[in-house]
């Protein structure tokens, strides 16, 4: 039976992302041309809107870096560690290139989804919060409510439930390694850590975020750092060989498409979209919850989570691994196990317990965080509150399935979820780009006057019929 399930997923996640990764690629490109490379001119100001939002006029919003943490928390997670290093096992030093030209093209797809998140956000008639995303967007902006169904259909199922599987299937696999822990009895640990959290809603989720993302990643940074510095000599050769090795030319796959695709660069972008979620539609459900005077303030900040995610955090396993010399064709080992294999080498037998700790910080968080995308997602769909109780009960059993289940099974079937939803996101966000361009274009006409930006939907009559709320 899993055979047949595996090979069932794989049947359709070949194709599928054989094609999504030039989508992806060209969504990117085309915000990063039509916005002026607002990635790298507004990036600034993304980091100045991130300190400064630390308050909110709304008592039932959460605040733009409550947002951001929230973000974060999904983002640096499992793929910074063990995606990076199964990128590296299957696709090469050059995998890393790939990583990073997806962040970078890809912040401006971030840029977009986010800022359209903030645009078409509601208020909830139950609590006053905000709520939106991808669902929203589409719903309202395309009028296409099937659509909009289908999207938080596959939402739901990728971060509520299969992304769980991969956080606690992650955090398994370094509690054994390091102290020989029972799978089952930290499956049953997780669920009881969890479920006080996820049943509090979002509001305690990102408060929670904001508390845990800034020291689990400081941490870990201040490791690959030390690293970095005692092996400073090696860091010139090790980054010659990731530019070189990216062109290394190896076919990832069958078909037209796939055939003209290195497995480097196959490798490279898929776990790149998933450590960063740029155009996946994941983040927009966090953003759409912030309160901010402009959807471009929140657009902003989270574009500079996709850098944070990939090009610093990503980075640093990056060269932890390849400094180590441990990836290498006679290695067996992959994922979380890799990494720490890696840290081991550098840093002596005490790594292990270390990675252990760091990854149960980064995998717990994203767990808690995917829950807040879903659950935005599911009172799209309904706001019943039995409803809610009972995917909340779900997504408690995903957890400890994936600390029990199989490695490749879990992160294929992730790879087939993402893939669905970014596909849909992205083709949503490209049909929206005249409205990001508006958004855009106001923020910067405000910004010349010398005004703090503020959004008004006064000032923009076409707009009215699209919008259906009182938010701006």
């Amino acid at each position: 039976m899993y055979e047949t399930i595996h090979e069932a997923v794989n049947s359709i996640n070949g194709p599928l992302w054989d094609g999504l990764i030039y989508l992806l690629l060209g969504v990117g490109l085309f915000f990063t041309v039509s916005t002026g490379f607002v990635q790298f001119r507004l990036l600034g100001r993304s980091i100045r809107e991130m300190l400064g939002g630390r308050s909110s006029g709304n008592p039932d919003a959460i605040t733009p870096f409550q947002a951001f943490a929230t973000g974060l928390a999904s983002r640096v997670g499992v793929g910074n560690i063990a995606g990076v290093a199964i990128a590296v096992s299957l696709g090469g030093s050059g995998a890393v290139f790939w990583m990073w030209v997806t962040a970078l093209i890809g912040m401006s797809s971030a840029f977009a989804e986010s800022s359209l998140a903030q645009l078409f956000k509601i208020r909830d008639p139950q609590n006053g919060a905000f709520r939106g995303g991808p669902a929203y967007y589409i719903t309202q902006g395309l009028r296409q409510k099937w659509l909009g169904v289908l999207f938080s259909v596959s939402l739901i199922f990728c971060f509520g439930l299969v992304y769980e599987a991969v956080q606690s299937n992650s955090i398994v696999a370094a509690t054994e390694a390091a102290w020989g822990w029972n799978k089952q009895a930290v499956g049953v640990a997780l669920v009881i850590l969890a479920a006080p959290i996820i049943f509090g809603g979002i509001k305690r989720v990102s408060r929670v975020a904001e508390a845990v993302v800034p020291l689990m990643a400081g941490v870990y940074l201040l490791l690959a750092l030390y690293v970095m510095v005692v092996n400073a000599g090696e860091v010139p050769r090790v980054f010659s060989l990731i530019v070189s090795s990216a062109f290394d030319f190896q076919a990832a796959g069958g078909g037209l498409l796939g055939s003209m695709i290195s497995a480097a660069m196959m490798n490279g972008i898929k776990r790149g979209l998933y450590s960063n979620e740029a155009g996946q539609g994941s983040a927009p459900n966090a953003a759409a919850a912030a309160d901010v005077k402009h959807p471009v303030s929140q657009g902003m900040i989270q574009m500079l989570g996709v850098f944070i995610d990939t090009i610093i955090v990503c980075s640093c396993t990056a060269f932890l691994l390849l400094l180590s010399g441990v990836p290498s064709a006679d290695t067996p080992l992959t994922g979380v196990q890799l990494t720490q294999a890696a840290i081991v080498e550098h840093v002596g037998a005490w790594g292990a317990d270390f990675l252990a700790v760091i990854l149960f910080l980064f995998a717990f968080s994203t767990i808690i965080g995917n829950y807040a995308y879903a659950e935005s997602n599911i009172q799209f769909i309904s706001g019943n509150r039995l409803f809610l109780a009972v995917f909340r009960m779900a997504v408690l059993g995903m957890v400890y399935f994936g600390a029990v289940a199989k490695v490749p099974l879990v992160w294929d079937m992730a790879d087939l979820a993402m893939g669905t939803m970014a596909a849909i996101n992205l083709m949503a966000i490209l049909a929206l780009s005249p409205l990001v361009l508006l958004l855009l274009k106001d923020y910067q006409a405000k910004l010349r006057m010398g005004k703090e930006p503020e959004f008004k939907l006064s000032e923009h009559p076409s707009l009215k019929r699209r919008i259906k709320s009182d938010i701006w």
